[in-house]
């Protein structure tokens, strides 16, 4: 008998997609959310969060190159790189590829979303986990950029769900206050907003309460197949606004002197400056000044 298992994602009442299961990996429960992995036909490994699609193998590059390369490289010296959520240790292995970069904090409030990935996404961070440089910590982010030193890191990544249940209270005034004074005087801050097709309002909300704390508000794009809606932004806030203006040829010297021109699959250097050019309607929600 042929069995025909289908997942449905959850996040739009009246629109969505589905992934046909070749296999269930693992089910759980946290303290926190319902976490499913499972192997589909189309898009590899797959996992969900409260029933919204996470991560694939098949398109997680597109999400992960651009959320951790395009701040490090518009910084231009990171070598403190804070990483609030990214469980399945992508960004974090991402960060990693810097070999300028000197000790990256990962703060994951769910623990058994990195038990999981580990076990049945290794390909995903790959041997970040072991990475002398890495400090992985099962804990609050809340409470660990209330409590970091003021100027202790370079470039700050919010790697979250939405901003509902477990991830809502990394979208606040006080959040962002707070990681503006933990980082440098040329201190980057990056945090994915959505998919403004769908969720525009989080743009609007986000961008807001980041300009509070931050001279320099903006967005930029990528492309994710399984955040269905197009375009993916990935909100900035810099206290240099320079950094979002470098030329294509310096972010291409600082790739190489990084060690990741060539191995990517998604990021470019031509890529890294283009996403900063929003369509209208994405950048109709972003705050004037």
């Amino acid at each position: 008998m042929t069995f025909d298992v289908w997942v449905n994602e959850t996040i739009y009442a009246a629109w969505g997609q589905r992934f046909r299961v070749k296999r269930e990996l693992a089910r759980a429960k946290s303290d926190f959310q319902d976490i499913m992995i499972f192997e589909s036909e189309t898009h590899g490994r797959v996992m969900m969060l409260d029933g919204v699609v996470q991560i694939t193998e098949a398109d997680e590059f597109s999400y992960q190159e651009m959320i951790a390369h395009v701040p490090l490289l518009a910084h231009g010296d990171a070598k403190r790189v804070l990483i609030i959520g990214a469980g399945d240790g992508g960004v974090l292995r991402r960060v990693l590829q810097h070999r300028n970069v000197e000790k990256a904090v990962m703060v994951e409030i769910d623990g058994e979303v990195i038990r999981l990935a580990k076990e049945f996404l290794p390909n995903i961070a790959g041997d970040a986990w072991n990475d002398p440089r890495a400090e992985v910590l099962v804990a609050d982010g809340i409470d660990y950029v209330r409590n970091a030193p003021a100027g202790s890191f370079d470039v700050v990544i919010v790697d979250s769900t939405d901003p509902i249940g477990v991830g809502e209270v990394l979208f606040t005034d006080e959040f962002y206050a707070n990681c503006a004074r933990l980082l440098g005087p040329r201190g980057v801050l990056v945090n994915q907003c959505g998919v403004p097709q769908m969720q525009a309002d989080e743009l609007r909300d986000t961008s807001v309460r980041r300009g509070k704390s931050f001279p320099d508000i903006w967005a930029y794009l990528t492309v994710v197949p399984t955040y269905v809606g197009g375009f993916m932004t990935l909100g900035w806030a810099a206290k240099d606004a320079s950094c979002r203006a470098v030329p294509v040829e310096e972010i291409r010297r600082r790739a190489e002197a990084a060690g990741i021109l060539g191995t990517t699959r998604y990021w470019t250097p031509e890529i890294h400056a283009g996403a900063f050019h929003l369509p209208p309607f994405i950048a109709e929600h972003l705050p004037r000044r």
